[in-house]
């Protein structure tokens, strides 16, 4: 039988229409398909258009224009900040070798508090808590240190059978949102205050992590599934915590913490050979991530960086890792006893890091918590449990909290009852905004907290040095962190201007 003609096609030179042979979209796609069975990211509308080093670099620059700047700013920022502090300071002291160490030292602490509320923060949410939050771990530490698991000896009847109980209401309540981890954690918490476990360095630390981890159950309780504003949550509990730091250690009072494995966090060296393998594993990972990454994208039809671009940022990673462990490993005391080697808070930043970046890129809870920081709404509609994800990122936040607690405590070897309050939340969160985390939420790395906590860091340690006053060194921090603000909110209006 003859073809039927397609009456919607031109009329012949006999005035028959003449049949239209172009294949149909879907018949292209079966022939690609065909052609390439295993490519099925096509199918699904992925861009697979490989990119040259042109167009990738090209890419980048649209982004840039297009609002994505990312942790740039704080970068340049970074940069003109130690030239400038390097030329001003007539002495030397800035760039020397034990300054820059000292300086990486100082900022560990706030440093990893932005880590954790980089999560919150994620979800549209902020942790006004997590100073105070922090200083009541590093009491309840300090305490168990001092009394060798006597808490109930140190603190009296009364209080102790309320923190025992707040532990508990703390694992009941994490059940309640099914935060699983934060139910068991607190349990195991309220077990060591109960038993009092003999104190040694990683019982006291174990039991600063347990404590933040209570105080974020109960914070994400009260936020996810009661529907209190976190602002006002967490200002409550802020202030809340304060206070009980003040009962446990007393106004006016200090806890030494005489311990050298819990002193040597933020004080302590590597050793010169410790170090180098520290660099040699850390690049060799990030080396073999990146090139595992970029394998499994090419093989699964997915548009990658250009192979040259990847091997030159890799480059630049180990040149760059090289150069600072080759610094740090040289003699940098200034008296007889010689000081080498990498700080211990390195390696420590370095972990939570890495496990920080793994969770909210390469897991499923880490798309959930970027989800619901877009658009919670449509979160919810898509299947996310939104309030698990709004009590977890809690927990997580205080947990880091505690972290930084003993590093900080560390660092001047005492716990006081200004642990935690003051500038300590003010300068994480400045952390976390500076370096390119979005306070709308749904937005932000957990390395922008480390390249905000290292430009606050180097401007307090930079107007220290040439003998400011605390009135400059507040105004010059406040002021960073309103241009860090201006910036996000300039490029969230251009990225929407331009649809990104």
């Amino acid at each position: 039988m003859a073809p039927h003609p397609d009456p919607s096609g031109p009329a012949g030179p006999g005035g028959d229409t003449v049949t239209d042979r172009t294949p149909a979209p879907e018949q292209e796609q079966s022939a690609a398909r065909r052609a390439n069975p295993g490519n099925r990211a096509a199918d699904f509308g992925i861009d697979t258009t490989a990119r040259t080093t042109r167009e990738a670099i090209t890419a980048y620059l649209r982004g840039l224009r297009g609002g994505d700047l990312g942790s740039l700013p704080a970068l340049l920022g970074l940069a003109a900040l130690f030239v400038l502090f390097s030329v001003l300071d007539s002495g030397g002291t800035f760039p020397s070798l034990l300054n820059l160490a000292n300086l990486l030292q100082q900022g560990a602490g706030p440093t990893i508090i932005a880590m954790g509320l980089v999560f919150v923060l994620l979800t549209g949410e902020i942790d006004l808590a997590a100073g105070t939050a922090s200083g009541l771990a590093a009491a309840l530490m300090a305490l168990h240190l001092m009394s060798d698991g006597n808490v109930l000896g140190a603190t009296g009847t009364t209080v102790f059978v309320l923190l025992v109980a707040v532990m508990l209401a703390g694992a009941v309540l994490a059940a309640l949102v099914r935060v699983w981890a934060g139910s068991v954690i607190s349990l195991l918490t309220a077990v060591v205050l109960v038993i009092g476990v003999p104190a040694n360095a990683f019982t006291v630390m174990g039991l600063a992590v347990g404590v933040g981890v209570v105080i974020g159950c109960l914070t994400g309780f009260l936020v996810a599934r009661i529907g209190m504003p976190s602002f006002v949550v967490t200002l409550a509990l802020f202030i809340t915590w304060q206070g009980v730091i003040l009962q446990l250690i007393g106004d006016g009072g200090t806890i030494a913490l005489r311990d050298p494995l819990i002193n040597a966090v933020a004080n302590g060296n590597l050793s010169v050979t410790a170090s180098w393998v520290l660099f040699v594993v850390a690049a060799g990972a990030y080396a073999t991530v990146q090139v595992v990454r970029l394998r499994t994208r090419l093989r699964g039809g997915l548009v990658a960086p250009p192979t040259g671009l990847v091997a030159l940022k890799i480059g630049a990673v180990v040149v760059l890792g090289g150069l600072v462990t080759f610094a740090l490993v040289q003699d940098r005391s200034p008296g007889v006893i010689a000081i080498a080697g990498i700080p211990y808070v390195v390696p420590v930043v370095l972990v939570l890091l890495v496990l920080g970046t793994w969770v909210l890129d390469r897991t499923r809870f880490g798309g959930h918590v970027y989800a619901v920081g877009g658009n919670r709404e449509a979160a919810r509609r898509a299947g996310i449990d939104v309030a698990r994800i709004r009590a977890s990122v809690f927990v997580i936040s205080t947990a880091f909290a505690a972290i930084g607690a003993i590093v900080y405590s560390s660092k001047i070897g005492s716990v006081n009852p200004a642990a935690g309050g003051g500038n300590t939340l003010l300068f994480a969160v400045g952390a976390a905004v500076i370096g390119g985390t979005s306070l709308f939420g749904g937005r932000g790395r957990i390395s922008n907290a480390v390249i905000g906590g290292t430009v606050l860091a180097t401007v307090q340690n930079g107007l220290g040095l040439l003998k400011q006053p605390a009135a400059v060194v507040f105004v010059v921090t406040g002021l960073v962190l309103l241009l860090a603000a201006g910036v996000d909110v300039a490029s969230r209006r251009r990225a929407a201007a331009t649809g990104r």
